[in-house]
């Protein structure tokens, strides 16, 4: 036999003679008298513990934490994609993901209701199962973690309605808040800078930055002014459009009160035109119509004068005859 065998044999029978020993050695101290266990509330931060007669330092045994709660069901759309996933990354190997979802759910829409049915049908029973996990999570709450988890459901509620107002201000062309010194800096020195990650050029930029001049710094400085100045013209004509479309919960409170008279006065400007030509034709219309009525007066008052005239006249030959 080699004599490499024989030492690794020989190791073998060492280390497992040595963890017999080291066997032995625990049972019989845990025999030698009783054990005294400490119990405790099992929690996620607290563990069983208990000592033996020989030691005084606790032996762990760490628990695992209590479940969360229970997540909603898939409805019948994403229960099908899930079950035509695997089957469609095979068959197109070499397309992204997102065109993989694009091909499902468009073979979704091909479905007919009846091949739609089975999927839906498995959704509205995990639905009804999760409103009874749902009850019964809740029930094991104390009024700790139900408080906690309204503070937490009221945090992604307003972090889910700052994102819709951001992408809101987006869509109505706000614009962009103005850049600081610094980020010019790094914007324009960013690909060059040192470091293989994000962050290790950034602290590379921070110390290049700390150890400008500060006449090389003023030219960056001044730009970052420049671009205040940028700002502040771009969000003037921009709140002004605001007012004018009626979206005042849009502008600040500060330029809220002097520009809301220039926004009336600029609407009422746009519509004076309109009032002033009704007003003109208005009025000649209605100077027309005195006119008419004054020749018509004129008119009835001469046939009056005429007629009498006539009258008098044969009053007058009558007498005379």
């Amino acid at each position: 036999m080699a004599p490499a065998a024989l030492l690794a044999r020989s190791l073998c029978a060492l280390s497992c003679r040595s963890a017999l020993t080291s066997c032995t050695g625990i049972f019989s101290r845990l025999t030698a008298g009783p054990v005294q266990f400490q119990f405790q509330f099992l929690t996620p931060q607290t563990s069983v513990q208990f000592l033996t007669p020989q030691t005084s330092v606790p032996v762990q045994f760490l628990t695992s934490q209590t479940a969360g709660p229970p997540k909603r069901p898939l409805n019948g759309y994403m229960r099908y994609v899930l079950q035509q996933k695997p089957s469609v990354m095979r068959e197109n190997p070499d397309i992204k993901v997102v065109d993989i979802i694009r091909k499902i759910a468009h073979q979704w829409r091909l479905l007919s209701p009846e091949q739609k049915q089975p999927f839906q049908d498995a959704s509205l029973r995990e639905r009804e199962r999760f409103k009874l996990d749902l009850q019964r999570y809740q029930a094991q709450l104390s009024p700790d973690q139900i408080l906690q988890q309204n503070q937490e459901r009221r945090r992604r509620l307003e972090k889910r309605r700052n994102i819709r107002k951001k992408r809101e201000l987006s869509s109505l062309g706000k614009p962009k808040r103005p850049r600081s010194a610094f980020n010019i800096y790094m914007s324009e020195h960013f690909e060059e800078a040192r470091g293989s990650s994000t962050q290790g050029k950034m602290k590379s930029l921070m110390e290049d930055w700390r150890n400008l001049f500060s006449h090389q710094k003023k030219v960056y400085t001044q730009l970052a002014e420049d671009d205040k100045i940028r700002y502040k013209n771009e969000m003037k004509s921009w709140e002004e459009h605001m007012l004018e479309i009626g979206r005042e919960d849009l502008v600040r409170e500060k330029s809220r009160v002097h520009k809301k008279p220039a926004a009336a006065a600029t609407r009422a400007a746009k519509k004076k035109p309109k009032s002033a030509a009704a007003t003109a034709v208005k009025k000649s219309a209605a100077t027309a119509v005195k006119k008419s009525a004054a020749a018509a007066r004129t008119t009835k008052a001469t046939g009056k004068k005429s007629s009498s005239a006539k009258t008098s006249a044969a009053k007058g030959s009558t007498k005379k005859s």
